[in-house]
């Protein structure tokens, strides 16, 4: 479900527990009608005349259809099919009814097209994917191409923390399109796995920036009990129990804490980019509003979680460029600072 320093990761934050609080039973799945039809589907394999070979009945009481090969590759087995099926054909009378589209299993009723579940929400996610992709090989290129270097290495002490930075944020995204593809179980698993993961990196990177923690032995102290605090989350939630709760509650802590962090240093240190983080912190803010509005997906793609999903793309970029910033700005400093020495000496 982002993070993605603070503000993209903050965007994970929000996007866990807006996910926690719209998940479970939702009107359309509580329907009788839906109910039934679901039932029936799974024990005949026809919905009316239209029976589906994944479901694999024993006999078939009408038209027998033979499902595209890309039904198979994104996982649409009989239950999914059903599911997917009753609720196009109830949300079809509801419209005819005058009614208005519910959710169902916690989601919109959205279009699918060649499998994909929500297109949307994949292509804005691989857009985000991408901006992550771009933004790393930008900052990575910046300091090792373009900035002068000492004996050691990068005069700028983050390269590595912003590298593992990237690395986990185009996985989440990564497993964000997967997720969005297909909501299966696994998926939704290794999904919030993933946000979590580079949730709680994200606030030990704000902690080091901030901080400015340069000795390796400081930079433990901070990140062992983080990273084993998150590494305990995560097995919990997958080996024994998906609270979404208690996860909603994790993240949102991790989420707020990183968040107080880099206001307070952008008001604090007069980095020269730090009006950046102040656009993408109210970028985020103003994104989240558009998640809490939350309205039916517009032509059966377009809800707003799709939309959240856009509105961090320029947020992501804008934050990638502030990082190149930082690196710029930190390693003239040191550059002046070692010539400065040099000529003491």
């Amino acid at each position: 479900m982002a993070d993605r320093a603070w503000p993209p990761l903050f965007v994970i934050a929000v996007e866990i527990l807006l996910l926690a609080l719209f998940c479970g039973a939702s009107a359309g799945d509580r329907d009788p009608s839906y109910r039934d039809c679901v039932e029936s589907c799974q024990s005949s394999g026809c919905i009316g005349d239209l029976c589906f070979s994944s479901c694999n009945a024993s006999t078939f009481s009408g038209k027998k259809e033979e499902e595209p090969i890309y039904l198979s590759i994104t996982r649409w087995d009989c239950p999914s099919e059903c599911r997917y099926q009753c609720m196009t054909r109830r949300e079809d009378e509801r419209a005819l009814a005058g009614g208005k589209p519910v959710k169902y299993h916690g989601k919109w009723p959205f279009d699918r097209i060649y499998g994909v579940q929500e297109p949307a929400a994949v292509f804005f996610s691989l857009l985000n994917l991408f901006a992550h992709v771009w933004g790393l090989g930008s900052f990575l290129s910046t300091v090792y191409y373009e900035l002068p270097r000492g004996r050691k290495g990068p005069y700028y002490e983050f390269v590595g923390l912003w590298t593992v930075y990237g690395l986990l944020s185009i996985h989440s995204w990564f497993w964000s399109v997967v997720f969005h593809t297909r909501d299966t179980p696994v998926h939704e698993s290794w999904d919030y796995s993933s946000a979590v993961a580079t949730l709680g990196f994200s606030l030990i990177l704000a902690i080091t920036r901030t901080l400015s923690i340069k000795t390796e032995a400081a930079r433990v102290m901070v990140s062992a009990p983080c990273i084993g605090f998150i590494a305990t989350h995560i097995c919990y939630l997958n080996f024994y129990e998906f609270d979404y709760g208690w996860n909603m509650i994790v993240c949102v802590v991790m989420g707020l804490s990183q968040l107080l962090f880099w206001l307070v240093w952008a008001i604090v240190s007069k980095h020269p980019s730090r009006l950046k983080v102040w656009t993408v912190g109210l970028g985020t803010l103003g994104a989240m509003l558009l998640e809490l509005y939350d309205f039916p997906p517009l032509g059966g793609q377009f809800d707003a979680h799709s939309l959240w999903h856009l509105g961090t793309i320029p947020l992501t970029f804008l934050w990638w460029s502030f990082v190149k910033d930082d690196a710029v700005a930190r390693t003239s400093r040191l550059v002046k600072r070692n010539q400065t020495v040099k000529k003491v000496e």
